[in-house]
């Protein structure tokens, strides 16, 4: 059996289990003091037929420099228990402190099991005790504890993912509601899709209220950023709308309200948010639109489908002391549908030096003008997707709102 030496003391066994397939990036610490028990420990590794780096180390100290390197993927440390900065399980603990993706493995003396056990109880995989130590009984030591360690990590991204999609759930509730009708003239349809970098929605929301009175009220919103606390921020201004909108705010008096409200509750001064506010009225004659800092919106007309781009004011959070937003008002007598939207539908790239844009986004809807409903909202997202796949795909969150007339909403 063969061994190279390696730089900084190591050395590398060169035969391989073929038993056992180990990470090829796998490393293997010793944190000995003793050179004696150090080159006892090495020369059963030798004899163990593993095929690691293996480095050794006197001090702890040492040790955690060697651990916060950038280096191997997955790493198996020994770790003697007297060293000279430091005894029993503390070392455990800085070991893990350094590198919790690392598996350890306690040598003991013959007459410390009781300190072997209280370290598995404090992290460690395993315990050997170094008289008598065999090579079998190491390398299946070693062995086990990167095994064990996998399977630790493992446990904790399938956990990790749990908590996401019921933290996801919740922001879903929170972000993207059952829209509240009272009548059977009008229909919503809807769909969101987390950017490709984001595995937690985003800040983007929507509702729909229809209130005693037969007014269609609805909301469109993007808060800048991505996370937890920009997802927050959404919800806020989303419960805010609604509750504003049940009680009879409505036009400026609910821009000036959700500006204050973002102002108030946003964690960081930087944080913004883009908002539609839209407000049909009952007798479905008039169309009102308030754009802060959002884009337009597509309205389908028995002529085809238009990019309504009535005059914004600013982003919300972003002019300070702002307090006036443009309301548009056009007949609705002639509208069949309203499409609004975030950015991310149309932001992602189709060629080099080419974003989608509004236009580019007038066009896919057009090209989709047999479509109704959920159909077109899935075909909007879809097509924008497959076009920008080549390059990189939607990287933003997309929020789509369809509110259409019962005939439209129905299946042509």
């Amino acid at each position: 059996m063969a061994e190279r030496p390696l730089p900084h003391g190591g050395l590398r066994v060169d035969t391989a289990d073929p038993g056992w397939v180990l990470d090829p990036a796998a490393a293997l610490l010793l944190v000995e003091d003793d050179a004696g028990d150090a080159l006892l420990v090495r020369e059963t590794l030798t004899d163990s037929g593993l095929s690691m780096d293996v480095t050794w180390r006197k001090t702890l100290a040492e040790a955690r420099l060697f651990l916060a390197r950038p280096g191997a993927s997955s790493v198996c440390v020994l770790l003697d228990l007297h060293l000279p900065d430091t005894q029993g399980l503390d070392a455990v603990r800085q070991v893990r402190e350094e590198r919790p993706d690392a598996a350890v493995v306690v040598l003991t003396g013959l007459a410390e099991k009781e300190a072997g056990l209280a370290a598995v109880a404090a992290g460690a995989q395993d315990f050997l005790a170094k008289d008598g130590l065999d090579p079998e009984a190491l390398g299946r030591a070693v062995r086990y504890a990167l095994q064990r360690k996998q399977v630790e990590r493992s446990a904790a991204e399938v956990q990790a993912a749990r908590l996401l999609a019921r933290e996801n759930a919740r922001l879903e509730r929170g972000l993207l509601p059952v829209p509240l009708l009272r009548s059977q003239g009008l229909r919503v349809f809807s769909r969101y899709r987390p950017g490709r970098d984001h595995a937690l929605l985003g800040g983007d929301f929507f509702d729909v209220v229809e209130t005693t009175d037969g007014t269609l009220h609805a909301v469109i919103g993007d808060v800048s950023g991505h996370g937890a606390a920009e997802a927050a921020l959404g919800v806020c201004l989303r419960v805010a709308w609604r509750a504003a909108v049940l009680t009879g705010c409505v036009g400026l008096a609910l821009v000036r309200l959700l500006e204050e409200i973002l102002r108030a509750e946003r964690g960081e001064e930087y944080l913004f948010a883009t908002v539609t506010l839209l407000r049909l009225d009952p007798d479905r004659g008039r169309l009102h639109t308030i754009r802060a800092g959002h884009p337009g919106l597509l309205v389908r007309t028995g002529l085809g489908t238009e990019l309504y781009e009535p005059a914004p004011g600013p982003a919300l959070g972003v002019v300070p002391g702002h307090d006036h937003w443009p309301e548009a008002v056009r007949p609705a007598a002639d509208i069949e549908a309203v499409t609004v939207f975030t950015d991310g539908l149309f932001e992602g790239v189709v060629a080099p030096g080419r974003r989608l844009g509004e236009d580019g986004l007038l066009e896919v809807a057009r090209a989709h003008t047999e479509l109704r409903g959920q159909a077109l909202v899935d075909a909007l997202v879809e097509e924008v997707a497959s076009r920008t796949v080549e390059y990189g795909g939607l990287a933003d969150d997309v929020a789509v709102l369809h509110l259409a007339t019962r005939t439209e909403g129905a299946p042509p």
